[in-house]
């Protein structure tokens, strides 16, 4: 076979998306011609690029070089004849951005305005997903970074499309004194009579999806206090020992405040990229997207524990 740019897509859909299954779905194949062209793709490259697992697929060491190889190709390829100067001599227009809770938002927007000077961004930050989904179905923004979680992917029409930045596990912050500080990794069940700052609804399954977690790991959280706020506020109250709570794995931490992952990964949060069809063109969401993931790639190497939490699981998982 000779590798064309739809191979690459597919790599990069099932690398977003965690789950062959729902690659699928998204790019409009069925399961079994999905798995069948990722088997060719792999043969074409001589080894796996994934590791299966029960609860989806992750990139091997080698295909995390292949796919980000293919995001560079990709771009590349989206950029090709588009003209920056001639483009906005014909129509310079506003792009309208809403963005939930996500860290990458600023690193994403920097690089934006360096790589497409000619384009004015308007952000808006707006917590819940589901909200961001009505703004676009409404016209009111041209695009936006929006969260979902696996089995419970972003729901909108046809007018909007979406993409996958990065599939991420949710780690939990604790007070440096705590009794399981010490530990390199959190049960879940051990938690159970702590307090919990936990976000308000966001309209795309959280906090289900944690409830749900506690619920099979065998408890109900004592005390909840919904907190929306500023990042350092909250680490405050937890280096005060006032509850835990459940934290993007980028975080940094405060001096009395630690980041531990859960054992198993009983919780996920997958970050979107979301637009309006009509009105963003397809090299404006393939740098959207790649700015996007250069900001992320850019917090994973200021994490420690996150990076240590994936070197210990992607070496488990090629074991």
């Amino acid at each position: 076979m000779e590798l064309e740019l739809r191979h690459l897509r597919v790599l990069c859909a099932i690398a977003d998306a965690g789950s062959v299954g729902r690659a699928a779905s998204e790019l409009g194949y069925s399961q079994p011609a999905m798995s069948t062209q990722l088997r060719r793709i792999e043969r074409y490259f001589g080894e796996s690029l994934f590791d299966r697992g029960t609860t989806g697929v992750s990139l091997t060491p080698y295909g995390i070089e292949v796919v980000t190889q293919a995001r560079d190709v990709l771009a590349r390829a989206a950029a090709i004849g588009y003209r920056p100067a001639a483009e906005a001599a014909r129509s310079r227009r506003t792009l309208r951005l809403a963005a939930t809770n996500s860290p990458v938002l600023s690193g994403m927007v920097s690089r934006m305005r360096a790589r497409l000077p000619d384009v004015s961004l308007s952000v808006s930050s707006v917590y819940a997903s589901s909200r961001i989904v009505e703004l676009l179905e409404e016209g009111t923004v041209d695009a936006a970074v929006a969260a979902d979680y696996p089995g419970m992917e972003l729901r909108h029409s046809d007018a909007v499309a979406h993409r996958g930045i990065v599939t991420e596990p949710t780690f939990v912050a604790l007070p440096s004194r705590h009794r399981l500080g010490h530990r390199t990794q959190v049960p879940l069940a051990d938690l159970a009579e702590d307090a919990w700052f936990l976000t308000p609804d966001d309209g795309a399954g959280w906090p289900g999806v944690f409830y749900t977690a506690c619920e099979a790991a065998g408890f109900s959280p004592v005390a909840v206090h919904e907190f929306l706020g500023d990042q350092a506020q909250l680490q405050r109250m937890i280096a005060d020992g006032l509850g835990v709570s459940v934290v993007q794995p980028t975080l940094r931490p405060i001096p009395d405040v630690v980041i531990r992952p859960l054992i198993g990964t009983p919780l996920w949060c997958r970050y979107v990229l979301a637009w309006r069809r009509d009105t963003v063109a397809a090299e404006v969401v393939e740098t959207l997207f790649h700015c996007a993931a250069a900001a992320y790639r850019q917090l994973v190497g200021q994490s420690p524990h996150l990076r240590k939490w994936a070197a210990g699981t992607w070496s488990g998982a090629g074991a």
